[in-house]
């Protein structure tokens, strides 16, 4: 997929919801919470015609696809899977983002993204999950783009991601190690391979304006934190939370970077998967310095 297009979380965004544009308010802060409770919406968005300054203005919500872009059973997977990672994740105490489809007709281009805010919403563009189910019939793409869209959902509730940079590079990375993270310990992908083909979507919308606000890592760099994700899914260790996944991933991916691979185990990693990581860090020097061929990483074990 050759598109460049921006699948991001709308970060630190706080919007009051409105019915019209001109009514409504929205405040950029760059500040995220500590914590916070994820809160669920009221039904008003079923009818409003206006969504945000993040989608046209002819867009509108909906809780269904329209004919074109996938059936009545799409739409079920897609809320059974915002409520399988919330309570993967979070367990059964806090509620699910409220996930809503975006529509604008059949101008497909104009909602090729997938929105999610800190005031706990999930906005799927139909553009995006049309494309994504074209390449994998049983939307395992929109899984994994489910899964990233989440991970900015623990971001705005835990405070995360610890690194900081000038661009969104790291809460980027984070979300697709979470959604490797998942894929593997949530929905059950026991192989690399089976999930490296539908993670080829976020190496298609990785970018190189490595200087952006809005840099999202770069190709290799976004393969290379899934890889890291699927990795500290590893069975022999215990179920990470978001902030132990937070700490972990950034400690090895850290090294990663400065090709270092002696690294002190971390407490909340068993003796048994850090090793197993360790044992792949001269793998992922290579995935992310571009250097591992499509070939060798679509057969990952």
């Amino acid at each position: 997929m050759k598109k460049n297009v921006l699948l991001f979380g709308a970060l630190a965004l706080t919007t009051i919801f409105a019915c019209s544009k001109e009514d409504e308010t929205t405040t950029l802060t760059n500040e995220q919470p500590a914590e916070q409770t994820v809160k669920q919406p009221s039904g008003i968005e079923n009818e409003c015609s206006y969504v945000d300054a993040y989608w046209p203005s002819s867009a509108v919500l909906s809780t269904t696809l329209s004919a074109g872009a996938g059936t009545s059973s799409d739409v079920t997977l897609m809320n059974n899977q915002n409520s399988a990672i919330k309570t993967f994740w979070r367990g059964t105490t806090v509620a699910a983002p409220t996930f809503r489809f975006v529509q604008n007709g059949t101008n497909w281009s104009s909602t090729y993204n997938a929105i999610s805010y800190s005031t706990g919403r999930i906005y799927y563009g139909e553009g995006i999950f049309r494309d994504a189910k074209s390449k994998d019939a049983s939307n395992l793409v929109n899984v994994m783009i489910l899964a990233h869209e989440y991970g900015h959902q623990l971001q705005y509730a835990f405070g995360l991601p610890s690194k900081k940079e000038s661009t969104a590079r790291p809460n980027e990375l984070e979300a697709d190690g979470m959604a490797g993270y998942y894929l593997r310990r949530g929905y059950g992908k026991t192989t690399f391979s089976s999930i490296s083909t539908a993670y080829e979507f976020a190496y298609a919308i990785g970018d190189y304006q490595t200087t952006s606000s809005g840099h999202h890592g770069t190709p290799p760099q976004r393969r290379s934190a899934v890889r890291l994700g699927f990795l500290l899914a590893d069975p022999a260790n215990a179920k990470l939370t978001a902030s132990q996944f937070d700490y972990n991933f950034f400690y090895y991916y850290n090294g990663v970077l400065a090709g270092t691979y002696r690294l002190a185990k971390p407490s909340t990693i068993s003796n048994a998967t850090h090793q197993y990581i360790l044992s792949h860090m001269e793998e992922l020097k290579r995935i992310q310095s571009g250097e591992m061929s499509d070939t060798e990483y679509f057969n990952l074990d």
